[in-house]
């Protein structure tokens, strides 16, 4: 299917008034797309306490943006609460970069900018300077979690993508079988240079969907250990 892609205007596509108004460009920070411009700096609008992401309100500023469609997700907040986002991702590499609360983008008050997701310098393309994308996230007590997709009955165990949703890891076993679980395991510990005992799997959303949880390790290095291994299976 052709990528779909995503098209925002606010206060009717209207610019700032007056020839002195100043309009900022943002990019995405692990490929340089082209993302949004806006009328005011980012660094400048209030923050949510839940995620740090940047609130920018479509009422007072413009938003214009360059990104596609990227689905609705539910997290849990807190005791009893669901949080709705339709998200949105960058058109060049596919990360999640902005989210809305509502399903109807022209009518959603505010745009919600992931942190560390845009940069004001098209330049920053190192994958080194890339915001860690949310599959992999900080827990307490210094564990990190990496949300894995798995892909059975494959020809060898690999790491094929990273992207902002989850870690896709193939492995030559039968997803439905415990030693499918196991060649998970030992590959991810070669990946990540760590022992059995430094990593939990979990089950996730269904057999094919595993949560890791591991030590010793800051969700930087994990990232990065990760990107060498999707370069190794190319």
């Amino acid at each position: 299917m052709p990528k779909r892609t995503t098209h925002t205007y606010s206060s009717e596509d209207a610019a700032p008034d007056g020839p002195d108004s100043d309009l900022y460009v943002y990019y995405c920070k692990h490929c340089g797309s082209h993302v949004l411009i806006t009328d005011t700096q980012l660094q400048k609008m209030p923050r949510r306490k839940t995620d740090r992401a940047y609130v920018l309100d479509k009422q007072k500023y413009l938003a214009r943006l360059n990104v596609a469609e990227a689905g609705k997700h539910f997290l849990k907040r807190g005791e009893g609460k669901v949080e709705r986002q339709f998200r949105l991702k960058c058109t060049g590499c596919e990360l999640f970069v902005c989210y809305y609360s509502e399903e109807d983008l022209d009518m959603a008050p505010f745009l919600y900018v992931v942190d560390g997701a845009l940069s004001s310098v098209a330049a920053e393309t190192n994958p080194q300077d890339a915001p860690v994308p949310p599959c992999i996230s900080q827990l307490e007590g210094g564990l990190v979690q990496v949300a894995i997709e798995v892909e059975d009955r494959a020809q060898r165990a690999a790491i094929t993508r990273v992207n902002a949703d989850d870690v896709r890891v193939t492995v030559t076993a039968p997803a439905a079988r415990g030693e499918a679980n196991n060649e998970l395991l030992e590959y991810m510990g070669k990946v990540l240079g760590l022992r059995l005992t430094q990593m939990t799997l979990q089950r996730g959303w269904n057999n094919k969907s595993k949560l890791l949880v591991v030590e010793d390790l800051t969700v930087r290095e994990v990232y990065e250990k990760l990107l060498v291994a999707v370069q190794l299976a190319v």
